[in-house]
């Protein structure tokens, strides 16, 4: 486990040096980090992490984005995350595996009310409509270890939420 300045992310090539596989989780909230920060982190921090990993050997790179990505929303959360996918893919990993879960479900150490309830309701609908809207992190988790072990179906895969579910399972 290496620690690393973000805003100095460069600095730390050597960290992304020597991995056959890259997993990226890395994202924050409007509401945290406004939005400008949330570019930052969610947008330019992925791309140069990917751009680091790639020069340092990575052959697979798995990114977790959104479920409704999008670059040309007008939304800026699905139109960064749209974005940030095409950075990626553009990188030219051998391999590059997006996961587009849905509103993932885990608990937290900060307070976020409303987060709360959302999971709660999505909790109860999710006994009906188990991977319409919501995925367990721990799913999510599996199914990127899972898309490392198996053959790929191209260069470039995306996994929706129901894909997930199942590759979670295996």
């Amino acid at each position: 486990q290496a620690v690393v300045d973000f805003e100095r992310l460069g600095e730390h090539a050597a960290a992304f040096r020597g991995h056959d596989v890259g997993f990226c989780c890395l994202g924050t909230t409007r509401a945290k980090a406004g939005a400008d920060g949330f570019v930052r982190v969610d947008r330019d921090y992925v791309a140069q992490a990917a751009e680091l990993a790639r020069a340092g050997g990575c052959k697979h790179f798995v990114l977790q984005s959104s479920q409704g990505a999008n670059a040309q929303s007008r939304f800026l959360y699905l139109r960064v995350k749209g974005e940030v996918e095409n950075l990626v893919q553009a990188v030219g990993f051998d391999r590059c595996t997006v996961l587009r879960p849905a509103v993932l479900l885990c608990k937290r150490q900060e307070s976020r009310p409303m987060e709360w309830i959302t999971q709660q309701f999505l909790g109860i609908v999710a006994r009906v409509f188990p991977t319409a809207y919501s995925v367990p992190v721990e799913t999510v988790a599996r199914a990127m270890v899972a898309c490392v072990l198996q053959p790929g179906k191209g260069r470039v895969e995306v996994l929706e939420n129901r894909a997930i579910h199942e590759l979670g399972k295996a």
